[in-house]
């Protein structure tokens, strides 16, 4: 049975006095309920018993493998045999190393995460270590699968998608969507009244030895959506609507300013197209840089900006040189620590020029999240024109368990934050940080963090170090029934900055005149050199020269 409902229902009074001056929203959802004796009915070899005595048994039996199964309020799907782990429950043996227990080749990931809004978990599975699959590609293949009992409406995508389904799969899942979504290839379905969703990431084109291509990605899912069983879950009584508080501080702050939600630097979006005003905060998170102050603004298209590699007028040869990019008129200095990068006001760039699928960017396409620069830049000497990195602590926004794969098909730099609660169901993306820190740090897949605890530092690693500027990209991703789905976190940060602050920013909206930016910290010299050295200034044109070397190096394709 699905319900749709306001997220933040409850808190309708309560916000009735301030509703002329808020402009934050809540995220609507639809509300499902499982079929708990459709789900016992369909178990292999069904022990005898209540619905719920034998739902514990398959949990018992399950949990060495997928902790916390119980958990969960809707039936799991998994590609795992779970009468074989019975058996071996029952005989007293370890399930988890009992063979064929999972099905079908798909081996688990560490990440598996049920919670009072459903589970996720990962899978993996390799062509060279099962035959039959079908699909030439080298590498391991990740599969996620999730159910929840709630899902997020959002508005239709601004791309055109793919839904074709695989006829092998219709007989066995009726009313199944395959859709091409966000370079993903998405099953949906529905069963026991409860929305789950298969994904891979995949091509959509010429296929390649570093690329899965969708063709491929459907003969895998073929085999793992004909490999799930019930493994496991808990009926419980009915869920009530998640609830997002949308208080704000009452006290206004003296400098913190933001422009509109979709707003973005003139010209920058994605060939004509603009941003999207989209005013909803999609959960109450603690601001994931540690200190303040803090400034969302572009990095592409603000001071040493690469202009996302579509132009520059002006030469970047040396520290302070002016350039604008061939987009817009905005007058540029190839300085990373101009004053203006750390400054207020905020500047939305969710729907920024990227070659990214973003079906919630008017134009399809766009950065999918948030440019956030720390409080301050440290050069490494005065006529140094780029910002020394790791010198500000990046922090998990809420509890929540890691993913993180640090195999070589993952992009090494980014890490999830993934939240399961009652009253949310979202994943945060940071990139940029170190790798090799976060893996000295522990920072992988099923690592369960707390609200506020260092999870890395901010960087400029793209691909390599040096790969970008200086900064953290922030993206949120929410559960639809089409699967895990980029939504612009714009003002769910300006929600938390406000309350890191304790004050609320002023909005500037279009038209508006605007304030005389407030800087942060300015700029810091780090000195390199022993004392003894100290003296003997380095030659500027050396200097600028290195600048250069480094700015040509960032010039790849740059996802933040």
């Amino acid at each position: 049975m699905r319900v749709t409902f306001p997220a933040g229902l409850a808190f309708a009074l309560v916000l009735t006095f301030t509703a002329a001056a808020q402009a934050m929203e809540s995220a609507r959802v639809s509300m499902f309920e499982p079929d708990w004796d459709a789900a016992a009915a369909a178990v292999p070899d069904r022990p005898d018993g209540p619905v719920q005595d034998i739902f514990a048994r398959l949990n018992a039996a399950a949990a060495q493998r997928f902790p916390g199964i119980a958990v969960s309020p809707v039936p799991v799907l998994l590609p795992f045999d779970i009468a074989a782990a019975l058996k071996a429950k029952a005989a007293g043996k370890d399930a988890d190393k009992t063979d064929g227990v999972v099905a079908a080749g798909f081996r688990p990931s560490k990440f598996f995460l049920p919670g009072p809004a459903g589970y996720d978990a990962t899978f993996f599975i390799k062509s060279s270590e099962v035959s039959g699959l079908g699909i030439k590609y080298p590498k391991p293949v990740e599969v996620e699968i999730a159910g929840a009992v709630f899902a997020y409406d959002l508005d239709d995508p601004n791309i055109v998608e793919s839904t074709h389904t695989p006829r092998a799969l219709t007989d066995e899942f009726p009313g199944i969507r395959r859709i091409l979504r966000e370079a993903h290839a998405r099953y949906s379905f529905t069963r026991f009244g409860v929305p789950y969703v298969v994904s891979i990431e995949c091509f959509n084109g010429r296929v390649t030895a570093k690329r899965l291509s969708c063709k491929d990605a459907d003969l895998v899912a073929v085999r793992f959506l004909n490999a799930l069983q019930v493994a496991g879950g808990t009926p419980t009584r009915q869920i009530s609507p998640p609830r997002v508080d949308l208080t704000r501080p009452t006290v206004k702050s003296m400098s913190f300013s933001y422009h509109s939600a979709g707003s973005l630097i003139p010209n920058s979006g994605y060939k004509t197209f603009g941003g999207r005003a989209d005013n909803h905060v999609y959960a109450r998170i603690r601001f994931p840089i540690s200190g303040t102050p803090a400034f969302a603004v572009s990095q592409s298209f603000m001071h040493w900006g690469d202009c996302y590699m579509k132009g520059k007028i002006g030469r970047t040869n040396r520290k302070g040189a002016p350039y604008r990019c061939k987009l817009n008129d905005k007058q540029l200095v190839f300085d990373e620590s101009a004053p203006e990068n750390f400054s207020y006001p905020w500047r939305d760039n969710f729907c920024e020029t990227r070659d990214t699928q973003v079906g919630q960017c008017p134009g399809g396409t766009g950065h999918q999240g948030q440019d956030i620069r720390p409080a301050s830049c440290v050069l490494n000497n005065e006529g140094a024109d780029r910002c020394e990195p790791y010198q500000h602590d990046v922090v998990a926004v809420r509890d929540g368990m890691i993913w993180r794969n640090t195999a070589d098909y993952v992009v090494y730099e980014s890490v999830y934050v993934v939240v399961n609660t009652a009253n949310e169901r979202v994943r945060f993306r940071y990139m940029h940080m170190d790798p090799k820190r976060m893996d000295t740090d522990g920072i992988a897949s099923g690592r369960r963090v707390r609200q506020g605890e260092v999870i890395g530092q901010v960087g400029n690693y793209n691909k390599k170090e040096n790969g970008t500027s200086y900064h953290l990209h922030f993206d949120t991703q929410v559960w639809t029934q089409d699967g895990w789905v980029w939504v612009n976190p714009y003002m769910t940060l300006v929600s938390a900055y406000e309350r890191l602050i304790g004050a609320r920013g002023a909005e500037i909206k279009d038209g508006e005149a605007r304030p005389v930016a407030v800087p942060g910290i300015p700029p810091q010299i780090k000195v390199a050199t022993p004392v003894a050295e100290q003296n003997a200034a380095p030659a500027p044109k050396k200097q600028h020269r290195q600048g250069r070397r480094k700015f040509r190096k960032s010039n790849d394709d740059d996802a933040g």
